[in-house]
């Protein structure tokens, strides 16, 4: 593949902000773990915001994404409503075998978004996580697919343990990213900021000799 002059500096042709919301407890940085491909061990819960950065390519492209693992628990839902801002993708997971992290979709996190994303044309996925434990679910396929219908969401389940659908998940979500040109702008704006080289600091031109008003 042919790389650019500055691939060498960043090499990757479009950087996205990736959002991770939902209920606590429902699997959301064993999931980013999982895709990191970092180990899923028992994680504690995450205290307020925590992120990291990951680099594929997807559909011939270079991404860098940068992927934000927000805290569940209600308190700290005023410390992660700024985090909304400038996301291109938002992923909202749930857990298949907890009822209420499903319900909570819709009376909770489905209106954060209206009220927090600065993106109208943001893509959303909706996740059904904790699919090994089939045997304890109780929210079906079914369901989750009508919510993602009724909110216009891209729809998967996966499970974080032993990473089934997890790298689909995101490379699904990335694709449907690049299909939106305002998204696709951004994320090569974002890139182009990041190679410019810092500005120096402010200096007058020098004063012209012989003006018109000398």
């Amino acid at each position: 593949m042919m790389g650019s002059s500055s691939a060498h500096a960043n090499s990757y042709d479009y950087s996205f902000k990736i959002l991770l919301i939902g209920d606590s407890a429902v699997g959301k940085s064993s999931l980013l773990a999982s895709f990191i491909s970092n180990p899923v061990e028992e994680l504690s819960p995450t205290i307020g915001v925590d992120f990291k950065i990951k680099h594929l390519t997807v559909g011939g492209k270079r991404l860098k994404l940068t992927i934000w693992d927000t805290a569940g628990q209600e308190r700290f839902r005023t410390l992660t409503s700024s985090y909304y801002r400038g996301a291109q993708g938002i992923i909202l997971v749930y857990d298949v075998t907890r009822r209420e992290t499903f319900t909570d979709l819709s009376e909770v996190w489905a209106k954060e978004i209206e009220l927090y994303s600065t993106n109208q044309d943001c893509i959303k996925m909706l996740v059904g996580n904790k699919i090994d434990k089939e045997s304890e679910r109780v929210v079906t396929k079914e369901e989750g697919m009508a919510f993602a219908q009724e909110y216009g969401c891209l729809f998967i389940e996966c499970s974080a343990k032993t990473r089934e659908n997890v790298e689909k998940c995101f490379e699904e979500l990335d694709l449907k990213i690049m299909e939106v040109p305002s998204l696709l702008e951004e994320g090569s704006t974002v890139k182009k900021n990041i190679l410019q080289p810092k500005p120096q600091e402010y200096q007058a031109p020098p004063t012209p000799t012989g003006g018109c008003c000398s």
